[in-house]
């Protein structure tokens, strides 16, 4: 911990969701939607590769596209294989600070290479409206001016 500063791994969801990069797009989505999520961690022989979220999932089932149809299509077809991966130890606002910088929306988190969890942007503003109710405990929302 720095300067009180938790690390990502005492705020992450831990054991995220997650596909094979041979699983069908159809099943990641509807994963997605079975459990309200927008990102999925991806994997490859039990390796983290990646990233899948609802806009390249979207994206990738545009007809306008030209892709192959839908029930052909693979996670390893429309995934990000370049997301931001980080170790459970680092510090949250460094982690925040790599998010907003890079304007991604989420991170997934390892101990030694192993995926252990995820920090969305949605968990972000959680975080950030607990924070706020904790600072200033007058309650949701109100105004004291």
């Amino acid at each position: 911990m720095t300067n009180g500063i938790p690390p990502i791994r005492s705020v992450m969801t831990p054991f995220p969701h997650s596909v094979k990069t041979g699983d069908p797009l159809i099943r990641a989505q509807e994963l997605m939607e079975e459990h309200e999520i927008r990102h999925l961690a991806v994997t490859k022989d039990d390796q983290l590769v990646g990233v899948l979220t609802d806009r390249d999932l979207k994206r990738a089932l545009d007809p306008e596209l030209g892709l192959p149809p839908k029930e052909e299509l693979l996670v390893g077809d429309v995934f990000v294989s370049d997301a931001y991966v980080t170790e459970g130890g680092e510090p949250l606002d460094l982690v925040l600070e790599q998010m907003a910088t890079r304007h991604i929306g989420s991170a997934l988190v390892t101990r030694d290479g192993l995926l252990m969890g995820i920090l969305t942007a949605t968990d972000a503003c959680r975080l950030f409206c607990d924070h706020l109710r904790k600072t200033y405990p007058s309650g949701p929302g109100t105004n004291p001016a």
